[in-house]
């Protein structure tokens, strides 16, 4: 008999992407795009001069993240991007925690990323077109120090 899905658990099928939160401090910002969670090792190549074999060993390195970027729609009256920007001065910007959720169905945390230590590093506007349809989009691009993962 074949399997009509009605008594699959949640376990079987993968998030979607498309339902997710973004929190800095403690208020709740709506983007439509977040991408750039990304953390990587660097590979160290370390060869010792009497090491018998010919060959270099690698081990791990410093570890390196990727500059968070965040699209969200303009909003009449709604500067707080601009506003965090225009805070930042050599070396006295102030950093803020993000939590950004992946939520499921029911609006619940499933997947968590909490970035530590985010200050904005580029802003761009919308483009803006006579003959255009779209909405407008503005873009940020956060800088961090690491984030953790949490599993709900």
């Amino acid at each position: 008999m074949a399997d009509d899905g009605s008594a699959q658990t949640q376990a079987i099928w993968p998030l979607p992407k498309f339902h997710f939160q973004v929190k800095w401090d403690d208020t709740e910002v709506a983007f439509q795009e977040v991408s750039g969670l990304d953390i990587e090792t660097e590979a160290i190549e370390y060869r010792a001069g009497n090491s018998k074999t010919f060959s270099k060993i690698k081990m791990p390195g410093m570890v390196k993240t990727s500059n968070i970027t965040m699209k969200k729609g303009v909003f009449v009256k709604d500067n707080a991007l601009w506003d965090w920007f225009a805070e930042v001065k050599m070396n006295t910007i102030k950093r803020k925690a993000l939590t950004i959720s992946l939520l499921d169905q029911e609006g619940n945390p499933t997947m968590v990323w909490k970035v530590q230590n985010a200050f904005p590093v580029k802003i761009s506007g919308t483009d803006l077109k006579a003959d255009g349809n779209e909405v407008a989009v503005e873009t940020v691009e956060i800088a961090h120090e690491g984030f953790t993962i949490e599993n709900a």
